[in-house]
Parts: structure tokens; sequence; C-alpha cells
């Protein structure tokens, strides 16, 4: 039974899905000390170019060797520009289940980009890897996030009270930690039904969406 993920790339109709690379270490980093990434995720506070690069290097594919998951920038086809991440953790091979999480950069929000990446994400899941589940959890107040995975055809499973550790900017400029709720989404194949082409017709592009 295959128990990590392929070095695989994923394209949709305005982005590719692929490995992080040496060169993306300044974007990454950038796209980490924004203040909404800070305050939703555990990221360090502020990440480093050497940092970013250590990320690249060593921990996303020791993630991939391991079978945990698989980190995937998140590139614009035309321009190539990094644009976010998506990142799949805790994966049950037996299960075939993963959790997804995503991340857009500040300088390319507002594009649909994060619904766009994570539906593709879902299908080649479901119908490469044949994976029968993807878990999604979003901070209590990240609605944001909670809009990307309503719209990729997520159900609300529940809440996970005080599972959650986000951050808040003190009044002095340094974060302090504050605990809230975890919700709980599920994604299987079925839910996915036509989810594609509703969203493209919203945004204007196609639903394309091909792996290698």
């Amino acid at each position: 039974m295959t128990t990590t993920f392929p070095d695989i790339s994923i394209n949709t109709d305005r982005l590719v899905l692929r490995a992080l690379e040496e060169a993306d270490a300044p974007a990454l980093a950038a796209m980490m000390n924004d203040e909404l990434v800070g305050a939703w995720t555990a990221v360090p506070q502020p990440l480093t170019e050497a940092a970013a690069l250590t990320w690249i290097t060593e921990y996303a594919p020791a993630e991939r060797a391991a079978g945990r998951g698989i980190d995937l920038a998140v590139v614009e086809f035309l321009t190539q520009r990094l644009v976010g991440l998506i990142q799949l953790g805790s994966t049950d091979w037996r299960v075939r289940s993963t959790e997804l999480s995503y991340i857009v950069a500040p300088w390319a929000r507002g594009e649909g980009y994060a619904s766009e990446a994570a539906l593709a994400t879902a299908q080649w899941l479901f119908s490469d890897q044949m994976f029968e589940r993807l878990e999604l959890r979003t901070a209590a107040d990240n609605t944001a996030a909670q809009q990307v995975a309503q719209k990729i055809g997520c159900i609300s499973e529940g809440v996970l009270r005080n599972a959650c550790i986000a951050r808040t900017r003190t009044e002095g400029g340094d974060w302090t930690e504050l605990r809230t709720d975890f919700i709980v989404w599920g994604l299987l194949p079925e839910d996915l039904d036509g989810v594609a082409d509703q969203m493209a017709e919203a945004a204007g592009y196609s639903s394309y969406t091909d792996w290698s």
C-alpha cells in the first residue's frame, strides 16, 4: 500500500500547484509574515528567509518522505508568482484520509485562489490517490477560511471547543496567544459533484484541472 504522496504538479485554469523550490524562499517568508497569516497559523513570527529555506529544503521533503503530508506551492500559471500554499497533514493511509489547510499571500487575496487550489487538490486526492475523506479545521473567527471550505463543498461536522490557539497583537505591538474553537469540516468524493462547474461559472474561468 502506498504511504507517501508523489512528487506532483497540479494544474488549473489559472494556477500551478507544485513542490516548493529554493527560489520561493523570499516570497514564502513575506507571505508568512503577513498579519492575517500570523494570526491564524502557528508559523514562527517573524519567519526569516533562512527559516523559509529550511522549510523548503528540509521540513517539507521530510514530511512527504515520512508519509505525513505534502506542502504545495501555489503559483500563478502566467506569471509563476507564488500566491499561496496548500498543506496536507495528519494523513491516515489506512483510512485514506488527510487534513488540508491553505494560505493565500496578501498580494493575491480576492482572486478566489484558495478555493481554486483547495478544490484542485481535493479532486486529485479523490480521483488519483483514491482518498475517501478530506478534513479541514478553521478557527471559529476565521470567516475567510470558512468561506473557502463552503465553496468547495465541505460539510460542517462540529466544533472542537478550545482546540485552537490563535494570535493577536497587543497594544505594544507584540503577538499574544488566545484560545478559541475549531470548526471541523469534512469533504467526501460525492460532495464534489457539480462544485467545480459552479465555482468556475461564478468566477468566470474554466473548471479545467489536471495533474502529472
